[in-house]
């Protein structure tokens, strides 16, 4: 483990001295500065704690202070005076001082301070690691034409107040949306609070939402703020708001009108400053037709439409998600990362995808924990995968003649029965009705590389075959 460093600036030589003996014993690094400009020049080195004198030749210890905190704000400094007073100590915190300590210079008073600059140190440290760990978590994957529309619509929505309707299926991100459009707005620091109005029994959605007093009803024990109490002055995410009751829909528009709320068994109005996002995976304006959702909420909900779309619209991004899903996965499992066979990819993206990224990424975790190899192929993934993206069909863009589109629309016909029967050339010869002397003379015509099993040939190929560089048509895939 590197040792902590420690600036000391101060212009009596006696002094740094003294400090220096103190600190090395206690196992620091110790720079020593006698002016402001070589203090400034120590910064280079990256100090954790920088223990600096108020008087000194040339400029003031608080403009020390500014510039140090201009430069770089997560140093800890602790301002040291031989004759402070109480103005000067408060002007040094408002700068961004740690503590303030007077000459003489007591040795546990300076060291305890250290300690506590470097605990707060290492917490600021780790607090970003984990805001990068979260964010990254919530990152957006991808840049298909869709997801680059999409991003460019989040970063102009967002750092407005304006409120924002996101539509897509189910499983295809509304809720990443939502955290990004709150991480780029104003309101970032403040509370991102999100609600499944589908997972809430009807009777205690209000509650949930705008609170309760006690005694307000059966089981109302205590007294309790709401949702969107808990969110002033940030965001709440409104998720599925489309199976939200008829009756609780109309205290939403009341929020978004006029920024009140009301707890159940209350009277007392409560004002809330609160960004709402709100997302559903039905087609509101069929439910508005059917008298399920109000007309008029609606409206003022859809400000700003946002479409989050399925991953059949974006199916380029398919490796770029599953390469992020392998690595997040590795890394909170302690997991080697694996990769994929051309085949298995291009099953992969074939795959329509009806549960979209979540039905993706949890395959990808399912197949990192029961596919011991290291290289996951074609006869790994699962069979409704695999039945799905066989394909016996050529592309028709790329062939020119009626003979070429036989000879492709067999080729491929070919190598779809080889996978079906794993590769087991005596099977797939009588599946198909043919014998296996002509099987064998089609997998050479069409360059097909095998290698011969024994005996009666159920052995077949020891991996999925090769096509030479000279087969004609296209890859099956």
């Amino acid at each position: 483990m590197s040792k902590k460093r420690i600036l000391v600036v101060d212009d009596e030589q006696n002094i740094r001295e003294a400090l220096r003996l103190i600190l090395e014993y206690e196992d620091y690094e110790v720079l020593e500065a006698g002016d402001p400009q070589n203090a400034l020049n120590f910064l280079s080195e990256d100090p954790q704690v920088v223990l600096l004198d108020i008087k000194l030749p040339q400029m003031d210890g608080l403009q020390v202070l500014k510039e140090i905190k201009k430069r770089k704000p997560w140093i800890e400094v602790i301002m040291i005076s031989g004759h402070g007073t109480i103005s000067t100590a408060i002007e040094a915190t408002k700068l961004g001082a740690f503590d303030f300590l007077e000459k003489p210079i007591e040795r546990d008073r300076v060291l305890l301070s250290i300690r506590n600059a470097l605990e707060k140190n290492i917490l600021r440290q780790e607090n970003i690691l984990l805001k990068k760990r979260t964010e990254k978590k919530y990152e957006l994957i991808g840049n298909s034409s869709p997801m680059r529309k999409l991003r460019e619509e989040i970063e102009k929505v967002a750092p407005t107040d304006a409120t924002v309707l996101i539509m897509g299926e189910s499983g295809t991100g509304k809720e990443l949306i939502a955290r990004m459009i709150h991480r780029l707005s104003h309101r970032s620091s403040e509370p991102f609070v999100q609600v499944n109005c589908a997972a809430i029994p009807e009777e205690l959605i209000e509650s949930e939402l705008f609170g309760h007093e006690k005694g307000a009803f059966t089981g109302a024990t205590e007294r309790k703020m709401g949702k969107f109490e808990l969110a002033h002055k940030g965001t709440i995410f409104l998720d599925e708001i489309g199976d939200m009751s008829f009756k609780t829909q109309a205290k939403v528009l009341r929020v978004l009108e006029e920024g009140e709320v009301q707890r159940v068994g209350s009277t007392k109005i409560i004002k809330v400053d609160v960004r709402i996002i709100a997302a559903t995976n039905k087609d509101l304006t069929k439910e508005i037709k059917e008298g399920r959702f109000r007309e008029d909420l609606y409206f003022r909900l859809s400000v700003v439409p946002v479409y989050s779309p399925p991953l059949r619209e974006k199916k380029e991004d398919i490796p770029l998600l599953i390469d992020y899903f392998m690595e997040s996965f590795s890394e909170e499992n302690n997991y080697k990362k694996k990769k994929f066979t051309d085949d298995a990819m291009s099953a992969l993206i074939k795959y329509p995808w009806k549960g979209n990224v979540r039905e993706l990424r949890n395959l990808i975790e399912r197949l990192m924990v029961m596919v011991d190899k290291d290289v996951i192929d074609y006869e790994d993934l699962p069979e409704y995968i695999r039945s799905d993206t066989i394909s016996i069909l050529p592309d028709i863009r790329k062939i020119k003649t009626l003979r070429e589109f036989k000879e492709e629309a067999e080729k491929l016909f070919i190598l779809a029965k080889l996978r079906e029967n794993k590769w087991n050339i005596s099977k797939t010869a009588e599946e198909i009705d043919t014998p296996r002397s002509n099987l064998y003379k089609k997998l050479e015509s069409y360059g097909i590389k095998y290698k011969g099993g024994a005996g009666d040939g159920s052995a077949g190929f020891d991996e999925e075959p090769e096509e030479s560089p000279n087969s004609t048509g296209q890859d099956a895939g």
